[in-house]
């Protein structure tokens, strides 16, 4: 109880509107303006732990409390910036993993796939045979290629088209994360089941195309 009145003795010494006055001003000195966000926060977390021990009665870390909460928030905002750059940099490496950082034909994504498979690489050969699945399907014009494309976009868009193969090509963009993104080792289950469906939507035509025209007048 001494403890909680001596914080909020401290606290109001210094006052909210004080308290953001100097923030701002302190925010807008020249000489910060190069700060990373992260830089800038630990820093005004240490002047504030240092304005609240300066302003304790006694030299008694009164402001403990405020403190307290102040690194809190301080915190989540830093935690929740560092979980969206790791989600914009996981989304590029996505956007690039797809299709490879070489050009290759279907053909050639499906030699190398066989090859790695004879080697029992299965989680690469899972990946170059789901790269083979997108190369033919935007050769033959079924999606629109689309530079940067992840594995779900392309089994949402062929999913479109291609409705009878969804639910395969959903589960194919599933593995082909696992594979590439959690660790996977990929099995031969895994490879069979993608050659497999490379092999029936390489026949496939969309339903657009595929409609009965005997309604048509």
């Amino acid at each position: 109880m001494i403890l909680r009145t001596a914080a909020a003795a401290a606290f109001d010494d210094i006052g909210r509107d004080e308290a953001r006055r100097r923030a701002v001003e302190e925010l807008i000195k020249p000489e910060y303006q190069q700060e990373s966000l992260l830089e800038r926060a630990v820093r005004l977390i240490r002047e504030f732990f240092d304005a609240l021990l300066d302003s304790a009665p006694g030299g008694v870390p009164g402001g403990v409390v405020a403190l307290v909460i102040v690194i809190v928030v301080i915190g989540a905002l830093i935690a929740l910036i560092a979980w969206q750059g790791r989600r914009a940099t996981r989304g590029r490496r996505a956007a690039e993993a797809l299709l490879g950082p070489v050009a290759r034909t279907a053909d050639e994504h499906r030699a190398e796939a066989e090859r790695l498979a004879g080697e029992s690489r299965w989680a690469e050969a899972i990946r170059e045979r789901l790269r083979a699945i997108a190369r033919d399907l935007e050769h033959r014009a079924v999606v629109t290629p689309q530079p940067g494309r992840t594995a779900d976009e392309l089994a949402e868009a062929a999913g479109r088209e291609l409705p009878a193969h969804a639910a395969r090509l959903a589960s194919a963009a599933r593995l082909f994360d696992e594979v590439t993104y959690g660790a996977a080792p990929g099995t031969p289950e895994g490879y069979q089941e993608m050659t497999s469906l490379d092999e029936a939507l390489r026949t496939a035509r969309p339903a657009l195309l595929t409609a009965s025209p005997a309604g048509a007048r």
